[in-house]
């Protein structure tokens, strides 16, 4: 294998029931219950593990009233990931679904850009609405990272190893990143909540916590240029993508899938 091709997992640790008009900007005339499925994801390859945002735990599920289905060591441990072993944590925004679990990658280094740091910890902040995704511990958790000298900051696009790189989209949050990962069918992007299901992209709409719909809808556009189809991009709260995606091994269907296969469709 070259040593820029890699292997890429989305791993499901918990779902929401919500109303569908819940998650879109004008809502919608469907009155239907949907899932909001949460993930996390892992790039495996000659260059090391790196995880792509770590979650939340059961303390932080409680207090959100969220179900984890299975913790997310679990999920790691059915593909052979020891979380010590970690090598990169690629942290695409610092809201609390996202961002916890903070001390399961004790030998990781953390990537994340300039501005998503700045919006964390900044006046912005200050402002009830723009705070409510983001837990203080979380944030709290990054900063004292920042003083160990785990963290690297990043300001746009960046290579991270070759055939991994992260790209700056913002939109949901003002520095939230994608992932572009070459694989062996081609460049996959993870797009975390740069797009949360396939319909945003899709329809061209918007989930309603966003620090800007300008930049959500133009990071569209980058999603698109960076994949190499719209079948490699891969959103990030979708449970279709537990559907398309085959499993990783036998047994773990609809919790642990291979992103570097070609989907169903």
């Amino acid at each position: 294998m070259s040593d820029d091709v890699h292997e890429v997992f989305a791993i499901k640790y918990g779902e929401h029931m919500r109303k569908r008009s819940d998650n879109y900007v004008f809502g919608d005339p469907h009155d239907e219950m949907t899932e909001l499925t949460y993930f996390v994801w892992v790039i495996k390859g000659p260059h090391g593990t790196f995880m792509v945002d770590t979650g939340f735990d059961q303390a932080a599920a409680k207090e959100r009233g969220r179900h984890i289905s299975r913790p997310i060591d679990q999920g790691l441990n059915a593909i052979g990931v020891d979380p010590s072993k970690v090598d990169h944590v690629i942290a695409t925004h610092l809201h609390w679904d996202h961002a916890g679990n903070y001390d399961m990658f004790p030998n990781a280094r953390y990537h994340i850009q300039d501005d998503e740091m700045a919006y964390a910890t900044g006046r912005c902040m200050c402002h009830p609405m723009l705070r409510l995704p983001f837990n203080e511990s979380d944030v709290h958790a990054m900063v004292k990272k920042v003083f160990a000298f785990r963290c690297e900051f990043h300001d746009g696009a960046d290579e991270l190893a070759p055939g991994i790189s992260i790209h700056k989209i913002g939109g949901h949050s003002k520095g939230l990143q994608c992932v572009k990962v070459k694989t062996k069918r081609g460049d996959v992007v993870l797009a975390s909540d740069c797009a949360h299901y396939y319909s945003h992209i899709d329809e061209a709409r918007v989930f309603p916590i966003t620090y800007s719909v300008a930049d959500t809808l133009e990071g569209y556009k980058k999603l698109s240029k960076l994949a190499s189809s719209r079948q490699h991009i891969v959103p990030g709260h979708d449970p279709d993508v537990l559907k398309l995606y085959p499993a990783a091994a036998p047994g773990l269907e609809d919790w642990v899938v291979r992103l570097d296969v070609a989907p169903k469709i």
